[in-house]
């Protein structure tokens, strides 16, 4: 069978019981992906980085569609977590890149007063496939040389 979407585990954690990501309802849109470890997302400090919450995942898709990084909507009210960059997106050439294999994270801040521990397992976002357009003229070329971040490098 050709494979056009889907999950892989990523290189590292191939013996860690990672679970690939399911839709919970016939008609969601978004792959509940869960935690790969336990982490501690501290509460918010001006200044501080944002957490990231590996997940020991990796996807493949066609080379017209991206994949979207969203948080759950009960995570802001019930666990004060908010995604630092609001949504992730994740570009079809991250898949196998050679820094991470392409290991998505999701990167949280904690707004509650509390340390927030998300247990392995955990459901801590969604993951949506959706298609993307290019503008008349589009001449892009470059090569992801890299992973999280790299984009500009």
């Amino acid at each position: 069978m050709e494979k056009i979407r889907g999950f892989e585990i990523a290189k590292g954690f191939e013996n860690k019981d990672i679970h690939l990501p399911k839709r919970k309802t016939k008609y969601s849109a978004g792959y509940d992906v869960e935690a790969a470890e336990d982490t501690i997302v501290p509460s918010f400090k001006l200044g501080m980085k944002p957490t990231l919450i590996k997940t020991g995942l990796k996807a493949y898709f066609p080379e017209d569609e991206y994949m979207m990084l969203t948080n759950r909507s009960s995570n802001p009210g019930k666990k004060g977590l908010v995604m630092a960059n609001s949504v992730g997106i994740v570009d079809s050439d991250y898949y196998g890149n050679p820094d991470n294999d392409g290991h998505f994270m999701y990167a949280y801040y904690n707004f509650f007063e509390k340390d927030l521990e998300i247990k392995k397992g955990e459901v801590i976002g969604q993951a949506i496939f959706q298609k993307y357009l290019k503008v008349d003229k589009d001449e892009s070329e470059g090569i992801r040389i890299g992973g999280f971040g790299s984009t500009n490098k």
